[in-house]
Order: structure tokens, then C-alpha cells, then sequence
């Protein structure tokens, strides 16, 4: 069984504030400000330019992708890190068209992550060839997976309520029509048990600054199954992806299987960050974590539904199908949640009226799920959140 009070004592939460978004940003974990420190210090530092060899600079993409490989269920050398989740999905998705040139639907959900549909509408564009992407209802999905679909484009687990998409049951009709799939894992790694390779996915993406607690703006990952690692043309041919980088050709070639989905420089400060933030995982049992996640979920939901009747559950009640995130609907769901906030809740809000909260095993528990339904029980009823700086909008909601 997992040690949740070991993995606790393995992040920084301030004193007096209960954290409830790491489905957003995780925390800091304890390890990263010295982690970082001896890349800037001694490897960037005493080492300068020699450290892409003697400190493993040049591998680092690698290495990193196969620990987080381990919390997909990828093999190892499938998953390589860098740049961001949107170039990522730019990559998968135009190796998968390219892979299947004729067929021209792209087909997504309204549960999908906004950047993951620009992507593909910008793609579309630059590519000039007539693909359509098709958006229809998260329940619609698997009706609308036919022979006209090139590429099934979905995130696992839907960003606003929770809710959870077959990946094993998606993938199989998508290629028993001939489709590929692209799995966007930004609300699933580190999140619930994922198995890439038992659900038979082409391509798989995601982000390391929620569940897996990397930072803010930590480098993305992208999986390709081994059948198309040495087919899928990187669209994005940078110098990383390069078969020989520093032979300096004019021409490009693609490096050997997952290498070929490397693009620019790896960001060596912040991939150092990230693999002391998985450390974390080491000895944690994925099972655990889910079965964890759902009795804290489960209580929050009890708890919420019990005291705050003025907010509706917006996340599906069945936890077979709901992530590890909750939440709840209200008209002033803004002003709520500054309020929340100002009182040391840390939820966040999705537009139009969704307070969205976060249950990470690694680090909360049982006591932190009914002080914030205590916290919230007041905020709604004195109506505290109902005063003028609640309502200004920030930047980031």
C-alpha cells in the first residue's frame, strides 16, 4: 500500500491554505529548489557548455520521458519530453494525417481542451487539403467514429467536469474503421490508472505541471507506439529530431523512433525540476492513487451536496467515470471562488460557471477535504464573495 503521509512531507503547501488545484498547477515538490540549484550551480555553473555531456543534458528528453512512460503504461524509449502540450499535439496531429491521406475528418469533442482544437484549426488551414474537424458531444463520441474519420482526437478526461472517456473502448472502433488516435492526457497522468499500450493508442500527449507537479511551464511529453515510431513524419523537423545533429546537414532526417518528436533545445533548468517532482511517484502504487482520489472525491461530494445546496454537481456522480477533479455549478461561480481563495481555499473556476477543485492523494487528505466544504459552507452563506474586488476578473481565472 502507498505511504500518502510519505509522499505528503514530499511537497511545500503554505501554512493556512488548503490546495485544491493541482489538477491545474501542482505544488512545489520539496526537492526542486535543490534540484535546480545543482543544474545552475554545478552542472550550468562549474560545467558551462561541457555540461551537455558530462552532466547528460543531451539524453535528459529521454530519460525524463521514460519515467513518466511508467505512469502510462508506455514502454521504454516511447515518450520523449519537450516544448509544449499544443506543439506536441501540432506534432501528433499532423504525423497522424499524413499517416492516413485519405481521409479528411479530425474528429474531437466539446470536452476537449481549447488549445487542442486550435491546433488542429490551424493545421487545418496551413495545410490547404480540405480536412474538416468535426467537434460533437462528449456522449456522441463513439456514434460518430466511422470510415470518414482519419484521426480521433480526444482528451481523456474532460478539463470542465472530470468526466472520463473509454480510452481502450474509443481506440478499438476507431481502428476497426481505419482511424489512428491522439489521447491528450493533460487530466489523466499522474491522475488515474492510464495503459497506452493496452489500449492500443497511436499517440499520446500531455502536460507535467498538473498531476505530475513539474512547474509552471514544464515541458511537455508526446508518445508514439512503437508500429508508427519509425513512420510518423515529424512535421515540425527541428534540429533535436535531427538522425545526426551535430553532423550539421543541410537536409533534414529523422532521427530513430521517438527521437524524431524532438524539436528544439530541451530545457534542461526546468526538465531537472520535473524529474525531482517524479520522484515523488517512486514506490506509489497507481491503484492506490485512484482508489485514494474517489473516497476523497466521494466525501466532497457528500459533504458539498449536504451543506452548500445552492451549487449543482456538474461532474458525472459515477466515479467510474469521473477523474480526480470535481465540480460544482453556480451563476456568481467567479466570485465565488476569489472568495474561496481569499479564505485560503485554492480551487479555480472555468468559464461559464464552473468552480473546479482538485484531489490529489500525494498530498491531501481527508482533513483538507472537509475544511474546504467548511470554508465553502460560510463563504455561501454570509454571501461573503458577493463584494466588488470578488468579482474583477484577473488574467487567469
Amino acid at each position: 500500500m502507498t505511504d500518502f503521509s510519505a509522499t505528503r512531507a514530499k511537497f511545500h503547501i503554505p501554512e493556512g491554505v488548503i490546495y485544491l488545484d493541482g489538477n491545474s498547477l501542482g505544488p512545489l515538490p520539496v526537492a526542486a529548489k535543490a534540484r535546480a540549484g545543482k543544474v545552475i550551480e554545478e552542472e550550468w555553473g562549474g560545467e558551462l557548455i561541457k555540461g551537455w555531456n558530462s552532466a547528460g543534458w543531451m539524453v535528459q528528453p529521454r530519460k525524463v520521458g521514460d519515467r513518466i512512460a511508467r505512469l502510462i503504461g508506455a514502454p521504454e524509449g516511447s515518450v520523449v519530453m519537450g516544448d509544449t502540450l499544443s506543439i506536441k499535439v501540432y506534432q501528433a496531429l499532423a504525423s497522424a494525417l499524413e499517416m492516413r491521406p485519405e481521409r479528411r475528418v479530425i474528429l474531437s469533442d466539446s470536452g476537449n481542451f481549447p488549445t487542442d482544437l486550435y491546433m488542429a484549426q490551424g493545421l487545418i488551414r496551413s495545410l490547404g487539403q480540405g480536412h474538416e474537424l468535426k467537434v460533437v458531444e462528449p456522449e456522441a463520441v463513439e456514434a460518430a467514429i466511422d470510415e470518414s474519420v482519419a484521426v480521433l482526437m480526444i482528451t481523456e478526461v474532460d478539463y470542465r467536469t472530470g468526466r472520463v472517456h473509454d480510452m481502450a473502448k474509443l481506440t478499438a472502433k476507431a481502428h476497426a474503421t481505419g482511424a489512428l488516435t491522439i489521447w491528450d492526457l493533460a487530466h489523466s497522468a499522474g491522475a488515474i490508472p492510464v495503459d497506452v499500450t493496452r489500449a492500443g493508442a497511436d499517440f499520446a500527449v500531455g502536460c507535467t505541471y498538473k498531476y505530475l507537479n513539474g512547474g509552471p511551464g514544464a515541458p511537455a511529453f508526446i508518445y508514439v507506439a512503437a508500429e508508427h515510431a519509425g513512420a510518423a513524419r515529424p512535421a515540425l523537423s527541428g534540429w533535436m529530431g535531427h538522425e545526426a545533429p551535430f553532423a550539421f546537414d543541410h537536409d533534414y532526417r529523422p532521427g530513430g523512433g521517438i527521437e524524431r518528436m524532438r524539436v528544439g533545445t530541451p530545457p534542461i533548468i526546468a526538465l531537472a525540476v520535473l524529474d525531482a517532482a517524479l520522484d515523488a511517484w517512486e514506490g506509489v502504487d497507481m491503484a492506490d492513487v485512484r482508489r485514494k482520489s474517489v473516497e476523497l472525491s466521494e466525501l466532497f461530494i457528500r459533504e458539498v451536496e449536504a451543506r452548500c445546496p445552492e451549487l449543482t454537481l456538474a461532474s458525472p456522480r459515477d466515479s467510474a467515470v469521473r477523474g480526480s477533479q470535481v465540480s460544482f455549478r453556480h451563476a456568481q461561480g467567479y466570485a465565488i471562488m476569489q472568495a474561496l481563495i481569499a479564505r485560503g481555499l485554492i480551487g479555480d473556476f472555468r468559464a461559464p460557471d464552473a468552480l473546479r477543485f482538485g484531489f490529489t492523494p500525494l498530498y491531501i487528505g481527508q482533513d483538507e477535504v472537509l475544511g474546504a466544504v467548511s470554508i465553502m459552507e460560510d463563504v455561501l452563506n454570509t454571501k461573503s464573495w458577493d463584494k466588488p474586488e470578488y468579482h474583477r476578473r484577473g488574467l487567469v481565472t
